[in-house]
């Protein structure tokens, strides 16, 4: 019989294997004959995408399988199996693992799969791969819901030059002033005021010789 430390050995194993069942997503492969160099590539992938690449051992993996439910992927554990799981991305491990599915058909086959506590056939996992990443997804979601915002605002700056305002960035308009084509005329300038003209000056005063010139005539 098995000792007492190689039953809390498994246990924990099983316990461990429960949990990774419960994860995002996860696809069961049969990786017969692939290459220690293609193995090693491929789990860089897995590790760059945060994606948890381990072989399982089929008779402990029952075990966890009735825990969570999974009854139904007794079948498909037979022979070498793999399991890659991801705790966040549900498309990441279908992605990399079809990648190689493709590349390598006589070493690597996609046995079933899970997402979100469903199972999945091998064909849903390739269909479900065929979806872009994550990130992909969340700046293409994006993009749709920006669209129409886009759209409108180049609808409002072509309203707003039509009508000949000016449109900033901002998508606001600012409607610059008219000129008067009118201009005010200058108020003419008052007439100068009219000067008296000066009085004739008065005769000079007859010098003192012309007088006595006078006198002696006399």
């Amino acid at each position: 019989m098995p000792s007492e430390r190689i039953l809390e050995e498994k246990k924990k194993i099983v316990l461990e294997m429960t949990e990774n069942l419960k994860s995002k997503a996860g696809v069961f492969v049969d990786y017969k004959g692939i290459k220690v160099n293609e193995d090693t590539e491929m789990r860089v992938k897995m590790r760059e995408a945060d994606v948890d690449y381990s072989v399982i051992r089929n008779r402990l993996m029952k075990l966890a399988i009735k825990n969570v439910g999974f009854d139904d992927l007794e079948s498909v554990l037979a022979g070498t199996t793999s399991l890659a799981i991801s705790k966040d991305d549900p498309i990441a491990p279908a992605r990399i693992v079809k990648e190689y599915a493709d590349k390598l058909p006589n070493y690597f086959e996609i046995k079933a799969g899970f997402m979100d506590g469903k199972i999945m056939s091998a064909d849903e996992v390739k269909a479900i791969a065929s979806i872009p990443a994550l990130p992909i997804l969340q700046a293409q979601f994006l993009g749709t819901l920006l669209a129409p915002i886009a759209s409108l605002a180049v609808v409002l700056k072509a309203v707003a030059e039509k009508d000949g305002a000016v449109a900033d960035v901002t998508g606001t308009t600012e409607t610059p002033v008219e000129a008067d084509p009118v201009k005010e005329e200058a108020p003419e300038a008052a007439p100068a005021e009219e000067t008296a003209p000066a009085e004739e000056a008065a005769p000079a005063e007859e010098n003192e010789k012309d007088i006595e010139s006078k006198k002696e005539e006399e």
